[in-house]
């Protein structure tokens, strides 16, 4: 039972991950990028905590945290580069 979800979980993000790639190749605009860029984040996040699960690794889980808060701050300061040309003022 477990191994089917993990499958499906791994197929839908998959797939995910596959849609948000060609929004940060076709974009029609630099926020679409941007917008599409932490979707992937988050999605990755997902990918791992999958994988944790599925080898029941706690390393993983850490791994997914670091991510988060970098994928955070990563969109922020594209953000704020879009606005206003500078990231730190």
């Amino acid at each position: 039972m477990l191994e089917g979800a993990l499958a499906f979980g791994f197929a839908g993000l998959g797939l995910a991950l596959a849609m948000n790639l060609w929004r940060l190749v076709r974009g029609p605009g630099t926020a679409d990028r941007i917008l599409a860029l932490d979707t992937m984040v988050i999605n990755v996040i997902g990918v791992i905590v999958l994988a944790g699960i599925a080898g029941g690794s706690p390393a993983a889980f850490e791994a997914a945290l670091l991510l988060a808060m970098v994928g955070f701050v990563g969109t922020v300061a594209y953000a704020k580069f879009l606005l206003r040309g500078d990231i730190i003022e």
